[in-house]
């Protein structure tokens, strides 16, 4: 089999793929909030009150999830032609 012939179809950066990944992160800051025991731990970030006083391991805890959300909703969205 040709490895060449597995490799999914994906869009080139474009403003509403920027769009469908912040929102996909917003979510997961949402879902982290709302589910994390402390999520206030460790080193604060400058503005703790923009990120609803999450502390920074929480902030890239969730923002790697957001991100993982965002390439399948991205790779998803595309392979139905809807980007």
């Amino acid at each position: 089999m040709l490895l060449a012939a597995t490799v999914p179809n994906t869009p080139t950066w474009s403003p509403k793929i920027a769009i469908v990944m912040v929102l996909c992160n917003v979510l997961a800051i949402a879902i982290g909030k709302a589910t994390m025991q402390m999520p206030s731990e460790g080193p604060q970030l400058p503005s703790p009150a923009l990120f609803g006083g999450m502390g920074l391991p929480a902030l890239l805890a969730t923002t790697s999830f957001g991100h993982l959300i965002g390439t399948g909703v991205i790779l998803g969205l595309a392979n139905l032609g809807a980007l």
